[in-house]
């Protein structure tokens, strides 16, 4: 059978363009059936919250709290049972007696904003090509109108660390607020760190993978090729070029101390040999993933180094560790004194980020420790801990009023929540369905 190159080229366009046509329905019709909620304005009125059980954030719980901001910013914590208030002190008195105050959690490491449909190619900008790719921002891709992030902030995410992937230096991540109009606004601190993913370190015995030297040579020349990288880049940095090298000049504030290399590892070898790499070149480190930490706690906190830990619900990285030990590692670190915070990984499943912080909960650390590893010690890790990550005077008003306790599936319910005073609408794709639906069966909610 003879094929015609003519008529495998037109099949070949019809299949382009019923493709191209399937995501222009797919993004009309989702844009078509719901809408995000519209950015709250800021804060014109005085709010009081009385008579709730407030979670500061730093392993503080204030009984009956009186907490009080204007402007954005916190002017009152205190317990309500101790002090008195001049009346008309505060515009609105917002009664949260048997409920609970929190911090807006921050999610670390996360592709939130720059991800929408996972199969659909075009509403995914979270990768760039190349190797190394420093000078890519990701806060500049940043969707303020992802019908995902107002379905993660109902759970108490507020702020997101919105993090490049692809490649081995695969760009600078930075810090959102989860409600604005464009990136723009969004952006609470910009280009904190730049993110690494270390090179394995691993020698597979699958027949595919080739023979241990072919591939422990492979491996030497990713390493050498990447410290090459790094010691161009810091002589680049530290002289006056002619000619300007935009990844480069992207590096330049992990040598002077201004932004932190984020290393994504997990095995015990390729952190050692990141910590050594960083110490070499005199950056600051975080550590992300760090499955293997466990094993190195002494090195971690003799070079003071935060692990991010990403998901306690998931299995252990090796098949001889302790069925339990994604659980469990939260609790080694902090009896270790190495700082942590955990998040989730992906955007989505952002949702889910008070649920693994609760679950370790059950192994080992305290709720309070918990609250802190997804509130103060994300905010410490990314430099922002001055304004934001607990419920203190003169830090941002960015928190939230929840039913029961936020780290409990049970308990998470969130009915009222503020970013630096602005009000934020809860509302949501999801919630829209679901009353929709509950109208036309004739439901009771």
């Amino acid at each position: 059978m003879i094929l015609n190159p003519c008529l495998i080229k037109k099949q070949q366009m019809q299949n382009i363009l019923q493709k191209n046509l399937f995501v222009v329905l797919l993004l009309i019709y989702s844009s078509s059936i719901a809408q995000n909620p519209t950015p709250a304005p800021p804060q014109s009125k005085s709010i009081l919250l009385l008579n709730g059980t407030a979670h500061i954030g730093n392993g503080t719980v204030i009984e009956n709290a009186a907490i009080g901001f204007k402007n954005g910013k916190i002017t009152l914590v205190a317990d309500a049972r101790l002090i008195r208030l001049a009346s008309g002190a505060f515009d609105t008195t917002i009664n949260c007696s048997g409920k609970h105050i929190y911090p807006g959690f921050i999610a670390l490491n996360t592709e939130l904003g720059l991800r929408e449909i996972e199969m659909v190619r075009a509403t995914n900008d979270q990768n760039e090509t190349g190797k190394y790719n420093p000078s890519a921002r990701s806060v500049s891709s940043y969707n303020t109108d992802s019908k995902v992030i107002p379905t993660v902030r109902n759970n108490g995410v507020l702020l997101a660390q919105i993090t490049p992937g692809g490649g081995t230096i695969t760009g600078t991540s930075s810090v959102v607020e989860l409600d604005a109009w464009n990136w723009e606004d969004a952006a609470y601190k910009t280009d904190v760190g730049a993110h690494l993913n270390f090179p394995s370190m691993r020698i597979f015995s699958s027949g595919d993978a080739g023979k241990d030297a072919e591939q422990a040579e492979r491996l030497q020349k990713n390493i050498s090729d990447l410290k090459t990288f790094f010691a161009e880049s810091k002589a680049y940095c530290m002289s006056t070029p002619v000619e300007k090298n935009l990844h480069f000049q992207a590096m330049c504030g992990l040598f002077s101390g201004t932004q932190k290399l984020f290393v994504h590892c997990n095995d015990a070898r390729e952190i050692i040999t990141a910590i050594n790499l960083c110490k070499d070149f005199n950056m600051q480190m975080v550590l992300v993933g760090g499955a293997d930490a466990h094993h190195l706690t002494q090195l971690l906190k003799e070079n003071n180094i935060p692990v991010v830990i990403t998901r306690t619900q998931a299995l252990p990285h090796r098949q001889d560790d302790d069925i339990n030990l994604p659980y469990k590692l939260p609790s080694i670190l902090q009896k270790a004194g190495v700082e942590f915070a955990i998040t989730d990984g992906g955007y989505w499943q952002m949702r889910n980020l008070p649920f693994q912080a609760g679950n370790a909960v059950a192994y080992g650390i305290t709720p309070q420790q918990a609250l802190t590893s997804i509130t103060l010690s994300p905010a410490r890790i990314l430099g922002i801990s001055q304004t934001t990550g607990s419920i203190e005077p003169q830090k941002d008003a960015t928190l939230f009023i929840s039913s029961g306790d936020a780290l409990d599936m049970r308990g998470n319910n969130i009915e009222c929540a503020f970013i630096r005073g602005k009000q934020i609408d809860l509302d949501d794709v999801q919630k829209q369905l679901y009353r929709k639906y509950v109208s036309k069966y004739g439901l009771k909610e």
